[in-house]
């Protein structure tokens, strides 16, 4: 209607590349190892952020999955209906290898590429980021299966998607999902009931329910049951040998606070088909890496979203990002965001190092686990805040990745879980301490107040406590973020983190940064494209 002019409003971010702009992950990216990957990841970038994909992400959370559990005859079929958004969001990621890129290629630095398309696909759309992580963390489970390994593993690496319900000869690519967690025990998987009940040459009959059963169309489950010696892992096919569905039955999906486009289910099993992974009693390894890349990913897109908006809203007289307190805060979320990303892409290049760097890989990703998903949900909340009334509404992405925040806290062990696994590895894993330790010391003379945070650390690492777990985990990831960043981030970065993280130079709400930090040098980093 001709009543006015719309003035003073952002454009949309789209058509760019997250990869260009986010100089603390493309400088991570070659200093942990995977420079020679860098052409492709930058390719896969620009396809992430087109106006085309960013589409996609709204259209699948727009409309969320549909469990159908019989055909129109009456049949008993237990599958799950995806939007076509979904389904592209799935090939990007599959035919670009995020799903299984170490697995396919295993020089050195492949986790570390990796983790870097995740972090830039997981800005996209994290929902479809859960069957592409659990696939991808599955392979090592496999492993201890080399018969498994070898029947499964040429479909799970492959880079075509394809998601028909159909036996794994007939499929051209195949997806791993999980079934841990109960009823009665959530996170406490010693409490599970699912009984398994051997049939001979590796294969068990399992008879019970898994409460939360995510990416309930892949083609196989890793599953937790009771053996007759104890908590044991197991692969769960949805197709029997025989060429029968196995008897692994869709309860209902759940109404999630976010994470919608993805769709997760409560399962019964009844005397479903498996085959055990290892030895009885000896549950399962899980790979936490991709919850710290998922905050850190979300994190990053809401630092983006807020500070290419300040770059063009206009308010008394001057864009936004040139008014002291809107710098304060984005200069305050950038800090952040490259502390969550720097640790990210350091943990990645411990997975690649499994071997050398096992015991900093175990207590390290534990404890950024906590931390930078812990950190996810008030940064975005800010983050938000800076676009006022225009991210608050569902057309913004702000919403969407305010709803994804709690989720990677949640998932694979909510805070004090983690906290108590940090316990645990102190307490019972060779060498896990001294290794944190010395990551830890390698910042060491770079700043006063990291200096004092590491001594801090250390210290409180000689006498843990169960009550006060929680700080010092809280410790330890600010300490080994400090020390990253001294190490590798420019001043304006470290000494500001570092500041305000460890000396304690800051207030509760982001953007209370103290005087004489560089708020100009740390936008600048955080988004050269804002013009500052």
């Amino acid at each position: 209607m001709p009543t006015h002019e719309v003035l003073n409003q952002a454009p949309a971010l789209q058509d760019y590349d997250p990869f260009e702009a986010d100089l603390a992950l493309a400088e991570a990216l070659r200093r942990e190892g995977a420079g020679w990957a860098e052409a492709e990841v930058a390719r896969f970038s620009r396809a992430t952020a087109t106006r085309e994909a960013i589409g996609w992400g709204f259209e699948a959370n727009q409309n969320p999955p549909r469990l159908r559990t019989h055909d129109r005859w009456g049949n008993r079929i237990d599958e799950v209906e995806f939007h076509p958004a979904w389904h592209e969001l799935m090939r990007l990621s599959i035919s670009n290898a995020v799903h299984a890129g170490p697995w396919r290629d295993a020089r050195p630095g492949a986790h570390v590429a990796r983790a870097a398309k995740m972090a830039l696909v997981s800005q996209t759309e994290a929902g479809h980021g859960c069957p592409i992580s659990m696939t991808y963390s599955a392979v090592p489970a496999l492993q201890q299966d080399p018969a498994l390994l070898g029947e499964w593993s040429a479909k799970i690496v492959s880079l075509e998607y394809d998601p028909r319900m159909a036996p794994l000869g007939e499929k051209r690519g195949a997806l791993i999902g999980m079934g841990m967690t109960e009823k009665q025990g959530g996170s406490d998987v010693r409490a599970n009931t699912t009984r398994a009940e051997a049939l001979g040459g590796g294969a068990y009959a399992l008879t019970g329910h898994k409460w939360f059963c995510s990416a309930p169309m892949s083609d196989a489950f890793l599953v937790l049951a009771q053996a007759p010696r104890g908590l044991s892992c197991f692969l769960l096919p949805r197709w029997t040998p025989d060429g029968a569905r196995n008897r692994f039955f869709l309860q209902r999906l759940k109404d999630k606070l976010g994470n919608r486009s993805n769709a997760s289910s409560e399962v019964e099993l009844d005397r479903a088909w498996a085959r055990i992974l290892g030895e009885e009693g000896r549950g399962v390894n899980t790979i936490r890496l991709d919850c710290v890349i998922g905050a850190a990913a979300i994190t990053r897109q809401a630092l983006a979203q807020a500070i290419h908006h300040c770059a063009h809203r206009r308010a008394f007289g001057r864009r936004l990002i040139e008014q002291p307190l809107m710098r304060s805060v984005l200069a305050d979320l950038a800090i952040e965001s490259e502390a969550a990303t720097v640790l990210m892409m350091r943990l990645a290049r411990a997975y690649d190092r499994r071997d050398e760097e096992a015991p900093v890989r175990r207590l390290g990703t534990a404890v950024a686990k906590y931390w930078v998903c812990k950190r996810a949900a008030p940064m975005i909340a800010e983050a938000l805040e800076c676009l006022g009334g225009n991210g608050y509404v569902e057309e913004s992405a702000l919403p969407r990745l305010y709803r994804e925040a709690p989720l990677n806290s949640i998932w694979e062990g909510s805070g004090n879980v983690i906290c108590l696994d940090v316990l645990r590895a102190i307490a019972r894993e060779p060498g896990a301490r001294e290794a944190l330790i010395a990551e830890l010391r390698l910042g060491q003379g770079a700043n006063r107040g990291l200096d004092a945070a590491l001594d801090a650390a250390e210290a409180r690492l000689a006498d843990p406590d169960e009550s006060s777990a929680r700080f010092l985990v809280e410790s330890l990831a600010l300490a080994l973020q400090g020390s990253l960043l001294a190490r590798h981030a420019p001043a304006a970065v470290s000494d500001a983190f570092c500041a305000t993280r460890l000396g304690r130079e800051h207030g509760y709400a982001f953007g209370s940064l103290p005087a004489g930090v560089d708020v100009q040098a740390i936008l600048r980093r955080a988004w050269p494209a804002a013009g500052i």
